[in-house]
C-alpha cells in the first residue's frame, strides 16, 4: 500500500509502497478515505525537540481519519464490512488504575495511533474493534474525518463551566478553533482568540470569537485587562504550545481562574510559579485528547442537533500524494484544518 512515512531525523515527509497492516482476531483493517493534518503531525514533521524524544523510526503518520472497514478479525462482533467508520486514535490497556477509573484518556499504557504504531496516513489502517466509531454514512468525509481533533475541544471545553463566562483562547489552529465555535454553543458571554496569522484570526471571527487579537502587535495582557474591567478572564484555553502563549495566557486569567493546557511545547517552559500560579490561587488543568467516550457521544449529540458546525474551520484539500505540500501550508499558519483525500 502507498503510505506517508517519517523516515529520517530531518524536516519532511515521504511516501513509500509498504507492505499492508495485518489484522488479529480482535481487529478491524479498514480502507482510508480520507484523513486530516494535526499540530502533532506537524512536530513530527519539523522534527522538533519533542519528536526527536517521542519519535522511533521509521513510522507511518497520522491519527485522524474515516474510512471504510473491508476486513474484521474472528472475534468481531460489533463492526461489520462495510462500516463508514472514524476512530479514537489512543489505544488503551484498559486494566491501569486510570482505565479502571473511567479516566481511560490517561491510561499510563497508551499507544497512539501515528506516534506509537503506524498511522493512518495510508491507503489502510488497523485497529482494535473497541477503538472504532461508527458514522452515520450521511457525515461528510471532511467532518467525518475531523471529529478526532474536535473531540478534543469537546474534552476541553466540558472540563469547564463556560456558560456565562469570559475565556481567552491562545492559538487558532484547528482544535482552537473548535474550541471557540464550541464556548459560544456553550453560553460563554465573551471569548478572545489571540494569534498572529491574520487568516486564523479572520476563521476565528467566523467560528464566533467575540474579539482577535494579534499578540505581537498588541499587549495582549492590556487587551484582556480592559475587556475585564483589569480582573482578567475566568478561564484560558491554551492550544498552542508556544511559551509566550502559555505564560501571557497565565498573566491574563484573573485570581481563582483556570488554566487548561492542550498546546504540546517544543521545550521545556519556565514560570513564575509562586507569583502566577500559587498567589493567584488558579488550577491548571492538562488536557490529554478526549475522555473516552464521553467526548465522542457529546460530540455525536451536538453534530446530530445541527447546533455546531465546525465545517468553516475545513479550509484545505490535498491528495495523499501531496503530503509536504500540506505540511508547508499547515507551517505557514494560512490555513484551517486540512484534509487528505486518500480514495
Amino acid at each position: 500500500m502507498k503510505a506517508v512515512l517519517k523516515e529520517k531525523p530531518e524536516v519532511g515527509f515521504s511516501i513509500k509502497d509498504v507492505p499492508s497492516p495485518e489484522i488479529g482476531d480482535n481487529d478491524v483493517l479498514i480502507k482510508v478515505l480520507a484523513a486530516s493534518i494535526c499540530g502533532t503531525d506537524v512536530h513530527i514533521y519539523q522534527w522538533d525537540s519533542w519528536a526527536k524524544k517521542r519519535i522511533k523510526l521509521p513510522l507511518i503518520v497520522g491519527h485522524e481519519f474515516v474510512g471504510k472497514v473491508i476486513k474484521v478479525g474472528r472475534n468481531v462482533s460489533l463492526v461489520k464490512i462495510g462500516d463508514f467508520v472514524s476512530a479514537e486514535s489512543h489505544i488503551v490497556c484498559g486494566t491501569c488504575y486510570a482505565c479502571r477509573l473511567g479516566n481511560a484518556h490517561i491510561c499510563v499504557n497508551t499507544k497512539i495511533l501515528g506516534i506509537d504504531r503506524p498511522g493512518c496516513f495510508a491507503e489502510f489502517v488497523a485497529l482494535p474493534e473497541k477503538n472504532i466509531i461508527i458514522n452515520s454514512k450521511k457525515l461528510p468525509l471532511e467532518i467525518a474525518s475531523t471529529q478526532e481533533p474536535v473531540g478534543n475541544a469537546v474534552n476541553i471545553v466540558f472540563k469547564n463551566k463556560v456558560a456565562g463566562k469570559t475565556v481567552l483562547i491562545t492559538g487558532a489552529g484547528p482544535t482552537g478553533l473548535a474550541a471557540c465555535a464550541l464556548s459560544k454553543v456553550c453560553g460563554a458571554a465573551l471569548v478572545i482568540v489571540s494569534n498572529p496569522s491574520s487568516y486564523r484570526r479572520k476563521l476565528a471571527k467566523k467560528m464566533g470569537a467575540d474579539v482577535v487579537v494579534n499578540p505581537k502587535q498588541k499587549s495582549l495582557i492590556e487587551v484582556v485587562k480592559k475587556l475585564t474591567n483589569k480582573e482578567g478572564v475566568d478561564i484560558v484555553f491554551e492550544m498552542s504550545g508556544a511559551e509566550s502563549a502559555f505564560l501571557e495566557g497565565i498573566a491574563c486569567l484573573k485570581n481563582g481562574g483556570y488554566f487548561n493546557a492542550f498546546g504540546i511545547p517544543s521545550k521545556k517552559i519556565s514560570l513564575e510559579w509562586a507569583q502566577e500560579v500559587i498567589f493567584k490561587g488558579i488550577t491548571i488543568n492538562g488536557v490529554s485528547g478526549r475522555k473516552i467516550w464521553h467526548s465522542w457521544d457529546t460530540l455525536k449529540k451536538l453534530l446530530d442537533s445541527g447546533k455546531l458546525d465546525f465545517s468553516p474551520m475545513i479550509t484545505h484539500q490535498f491528495p495523499l500524494e501531496k503530503i509536504n505540500q500540506a505540511m508547508k501550508l499547515m507551517v505557514s499558519g494560512k490555513c484551517g484544518k486540512i484534509v487528505l483525500k486518500v480514495a
